[in-house]
């Protein structure tokens, strides 16, 4: 059956393609598996050759990469430029770093030589979204294949091309021959390649409801996995924060990808000194938004990835107004094709209502007034989630102090937007997920840690 792509800025189709026959899974594991056998023996020297020819390869078709992102799920192309650039950045960093990352590691102990070592596992299944369809699976697989191992990449079906050309990027960087695969399957397949019995490890960036699922089968196989879920970011804005600058980092997380972000802003959790003040210059800023076409330099905003996805937002910013929330800004779906939102901001936002508890995965600010500092924390860790977090503040030592120890999340910015960095692990906790990405920790999630005695 052909997987339909839809265009979400227009609501045409642009493209099918076929997915891969069932008969054929067997014999592309199989394929990773005699190529990992031969890939894991490369030295650490040959295997950063070959991730410093992919960064080279994303740099020079960026803009490429960008409109095949923009036609696929609306990312407006200056963003999917940026996205390539820093799939090239993570591809130089594990060059560069994975053989310090995976050295052996002396122990001293009643053996005459003693030491960790950090052998690979085999294949990878990552299964991956939509929403940075380039970068999710960069940084499984820049780190994975340095490690010594395979992947086979289960990607989103409205997202297929770019699935295909991140495969094509290894092959003609000269990663051997069915190392990395592209399976155009839909879900229903996963549970059955987890299952596999060459498949070792599984990664899922998703939805809660997906890493239960992926998590259960792997549970029930005894596969390693890695789960980065969903998020409903707070950043909390204290008494004594420069508003001027934090309404800018405020907008410009919550906005990024059209909204469309794990680890965007969504709660914005404001003392009621300067809650007003903040509401005001928020709006305003959130009022100046380009939203237009994905394809055009100039957008800000594009559209949602799909129409049902766009309409499930518009229920939860209605079901939070019915609840108690006032709109300061947009919350009409627009009267034109595609799968358009408009910049959206709800204020006196109340709990148990979905923009209090809910991600809302598009441009839907939820502005929740508090009475200070104490209230601003309980109702920032008041959340099944905890991906990243924010605290912006002009004494540094205040944020640093509320950042390390009084957030809950893997990840907690003090004064900047919370984002991801190849240098910085990644990921969350609770219903945000477990294991890192990213970093010495993200390489390290999938190989096996050995411990060597030598009598």
């Amino acid at each position: 059956m052909p997987i339909e792509v839809v265009n979400p800025a227009t609501g045409r189709m642009v493209h099918t393609l076929p997915e891969t026959p069932a008969g054929e899974i067997d014999g592309i594991v199989e394929h990773a598996d005699r190529a990992f056998e031969a890939w894991r023996g490369k030295a650490f020297d040959e295997r950063a050759r070959g991730m410093r020819r992919a960064a080279g390869i994303l740099r020079e078709r960026a803009g490429a990469y960008a409109r095949l992102m923009a036609e696929e799920m609306g990312k407006p192309v200056r963003e999917g430029r940026v996205e390539a650039e820093k799939c090239a950045w993570v591809c130089e960093y594990y060059a560069e770093n994975a053989a310090r990352f995976l050295a052996d590691e002396p122990v001293e102990t009643d053996a005459s030589a003693s030491f960790v070592a950090f052998r690979p596992l085999g294949i990878v299944l990552a299964v991956m979204p939509w929403n940075f369809p380039f970068w999710q699976v960069f940084r499984f697989a820049a780190p994975g294949l340095m490690a010594g191992n395979a992947g086979l990449l289960k990607h989103a079906s409205n997202v297929p091309g770019c699935a295909l050309a991140i495969e094509e990027v290894f092959r003609e960087a000269g990663f051997p021959e069915g190392l990395f695969r592209a399976l155009l399957v839909g879900s229903e397949r996963v549970e059955a390649l987890i299952e596999h019995p060459l498949v070792r490890a599984v990664t899922l960036t998703g939805s809660a409801t997906a890493g239960r699922a992926v998590a259960g089968a792997a549970g029930r196989n005894l596969k390693k996995t890695v789960l980065e879920l969903g998020g409903s970011d707070p950043y909390v804005i204290l008494e004594d924060a420069d508003l001027e600058a934090a309404v800018e980092t405020c907008v410009k997380s919550r906005l990024i990808n059209s909204g469309q972000s794990c680890i965007a802003a969504k709660r914005f959790i404001v003392v009621e000194p300067v809650r007003e003040a903040f509401e005001r210059g928020f709006v305003e800023r959130m009022a100046r938004t380009i939203v237009g076409d994905p394809m055009d330099e100039g957008t800000d905003v594009g559209p949602q990835a799909r129409a049902d996805l766009r309409d499930d937002l518009h229920r939860q910013v209605e079901a939070t107004i019915a609840l108690g929330a006032r709109c300061l800004l947009g919350g009409e779906v627009p009267d034109r094709e595609g799968a358009w939102y408009p910049p959206t901001v709800l204020t006196d936002v109340k709990p148990a209502s979905p923009g209090y508890e809910e991600e809302l995965f598009g441009p839907v600010a939820s502005i929740i007034p508090v009475a200070d500092e104490a209230e601003a924390i309980q109702v920032a860790n008041d959340t099944s989630f905890g991906l990243g977090a924010a605290v912006f503040t002009r004494n540094v030592e205040r944020g640093r102090r509320i950042a390390a120890e009084e957030l809950e999340a893997g990840a907690c910015f003090v004064n900047g937007l919370v984002k991801s960095d190849p240098r910085l692990p990644f990921g969350g906790i609770k219903e945000s997920g477990y294991g890192r990405e990213l970093s010495a920790f993200g390489i390290r999630e999938f190989v096996n840690v050995k411990s060597v005695w030598v009598g």
